[in-house]
């Protein structure tokens, strides 16, 4: 995996694909290719690291080809180098082949392929792919595909082309994305939608199972049986200006600044008039499912995880069900506890996170209806889900999580709202309270980010730090997790969340002079035990960055530096708690000259196990 490009018609391939890859660089990426098809050969030039690299060797480049297929490449078998990049070719050179995806039963077939004297010139699982390609060829590309996707095992998206046939282009989706672009004269493949934007807009979005013969007059879309599938075309209505920079040094940044508008467009026909309620008209429930319900199990990955730990207190609270909240790549693996009457909530940013996906088919053939939470229409997720709440986010460059995982508080408190007036645990008027208060938060977002110079101060005073402690209680350590998680992944200094109360149980060990801690205190039934906890580890003599309400300035006399939230219900306070946590993470990776929105060894859509 990760990006995926390919492109049929009367343009020169190369500068398409090329741009198109660029298009996908937030998925992350530790190498790239391309192959193209010129004068009954296939060309392949490889280079691992950055795009420019390889842009540097296609100067070398010779005529211009009109068929071709890229690739950037993060590593899942085999180390970064230009040998395990994409693409990959068979002994003779007749095919090439790109692949997002894993092939579970590579071994197997690497072994018997050697024993047919084919020849490897990588570790990867998808070099296999295209010697099986080469083993069982009949003449028609397509019908060998087919053949092909019989034998292997796993996730994948596979994109083929061949020196002898240089008007066809074949791609074969199974669990791993794969859209074509619709043109006049000229079609286009890709992983995901931006790389075609500036192209077409007009797409067919493949499901599993499928596979689509591209040819410049037109794509033809079967099952892998053969049988002709009948494809709708999705027109994309997205502003490719919103995958731009706009302006600020990083997408990061950009989309951290996009959080109040992403929270207004996420709430938007989803208050009922008058406040009266929540409508959420994309839940198809049968009547009495919501009142019947017995438990939920919330699954999620990494950041979407974390949004489900805040969205648990908040079901618990309001609605009083039982909830469960699972990491995805454990919960597929457990024989897990569910009645007829269980609820499965999937959060995924991407809609294409593999071990969310496999917890999520598991349920679904166990007979139980799954709620998807995503930012993506037409993913994976949101395609096989019973039903589906769409954060309108809109595009996420950044490989680290911002303002998805603020419109997947917003999606999960809506949720929780209408669980409590449906089962007649929450009340009217205290509904109507919290929806008053969520129509505002968009403009509280607004004023928190204008904590970013304070925090931008603090970072760089910090930037040389070893270890950061995060603490809180309640709805305060959820949140404390996410922003935990946030410093490391772009600024890799080593940071821990930990339960306020928890302290004192092993972890005071590790607080020495100078550490900094980050102690949140927003939640009023908890204010004052959290305050015994940060006089803990100023007894300790760390340096605490405490964060609260506006009017709770008795924190000032605990703690060394405040961040002062605006007020707004204590229930809302994650969604705006995480900013300043956000922006601390961003400009701790800016003063230590990290790339912020490619984060080394990490990627925007975890696609594989």
């Amino acid at each position: 995996m990760c990006g995926i490009v390919g492109y049929i018609g009367p343009r020169d391939v190369q500068p398409v694909v090329v741009e198109g890859l660029r298009k996908l660089e937030y998925r992350g990426y530790d190498s790239a290719g391309i192959a193209t098809v010129r004068d009954g050969r296939v060309f392949v030039t490889k280079s691992v690291g950055r795009l420019q690299n390889l842009e540097e060797k296609l100067r070398e480049a010779g005529a211009p080809a009109h068929l071709g297929i890229g690739h950037t490449r993060w590593a899942t078998h085999g180390r970064p180098s230009d040998e395990n990049a994409h693409p990959h070719l068979d002994c003779s050179g007749r095919f090439a082949l790109v692949h997002n995806g894993i092939i579970e039963n590579y071994l197997s077939l690497r072994a018997e392929l050697i024993a047919r004297g084919h020849r490897f010139r990588s570790e990867t699982d998808t070099e296999v792919v295209v010697h099986l390609i080469e083993e069982l060829y009949d003449g028609d590309l397509a019908a060998t595909m087919r053949k092909v996707a019989s034998r292997i095992r796993g996730a994948y998206a596979l994109v083929v082309i061949a020196a002898d046939d240089p008007e066809t282009l074949v791609a074969v989706r199974k669990s791993s994305p794969l859209v074509i672009g619709l043109g006049e004269g000229e079609q286009f493949v890709a992983s995901d939608i931006p790389a075609v934007l500036a192209y077409t807009r007009r797409v067919y979005v493949l499901d599993d199972g499928e596979m689509a013969v591209v040819r410049r007059a037109g794509v033809e879309v079967f099952h892998l049986d053969g049988r002709p599938v009948a494809k709708q075309v999705l027109e994309v209505t997205w502003d490719p200006v919103a995958a731009e920079r706009g302006g600020y040094p990083h997408f990061m940044l950009k989309e951290i600044h996009e959080q109040p508008k992403a929270i207004r467009d996420t709430l938007i026909g989803r208050i009922a008039e008058g406040r009266d309620g929540v409508e959420l008209a994309e839940l198809g429930w049968p009547a009495g499912f919501a009142e019947n319900m017995d438990r939920i199990h919330i699954v999620a990955c990494g950041t979407s995880w974390h949004a489900g730990l805040v969205g648990k207190v908040w079901i618990e609270q309001l609605a009083r069900v039982p909830v469960d909240v699972e990491i995805a790549s454990e919960y597929r693996y457990r024989d897990v506890l569910r009645t007829p009457r269980t609820l499965m909530v999937v959060i995924s940013q991407s809609g294409e996170t593999a071990d969310t996906l496999a917890a999520l088919r598991a349920a679904k053939e166990g007979g139980y209806r799954v709620l998807a939470i995503t930012n993506v229409v037409g993913s994976s997720v949101a395609r096989e889900a019973d039903d589906v709440i769409i954060t309108w986010a809109g595009p996420e460059i950044a490989v680290a999580s911002t303002k998805a995982y603020t419109t997947q508080l917003v999606a999960l408190l809506l949720l929780a709202i209408h669980l409590g007036l449906a089962r007649g645990t929450l009340a009217a008027d205290k509904a109507r309270e919290m929806l008053q208060a969520l129509d505002n938060l968009p403009q509280l977002a607004d004023q928190v980010l204008d904590t970013a110079p304070q925090l931008a101060q603090f970072a760089e005073r910090y930037k040389d730090a070893h270890d950061t402690f995060f603490i809180g209680r309640g709805l305060d350590y959820a949140v404390a997790l996410e922003g935990a998680l946030k410093l490391k992944e772009i600024s890799y200094i080593h940071a821990e969340a930990y339960a306020a109360g928890e302290l004192k149980h092993g972890t005071l060990a590790l607080i020495t002079e100078g550490v900094p801690v980050i102690a949140l205190a927003t939640q009023p039934h908890l204010y004052e035990k959290t305050m015994s906890n940060i006089k803990e580890v100023k007894a300790r003599d760390a340096f605490v960055l405490g964060m609260t309400f506006v009017g709770n300035e008795d924190l000032a006399q605990v703690v060394d530096e405040v961040i002062y939230l605006p007020q707004t219900l204590p229930v809302l306070a994650p969604v705006l708690a995480v900013i300043p946590l956000q922006l601390l993470a961003y400009y701790a990776a800016v003063a230590r000259g990290n790339d912020v929105d490619k984060p080394r060894n990490l990627a925007k859509s975890v696609t594989v196990e």
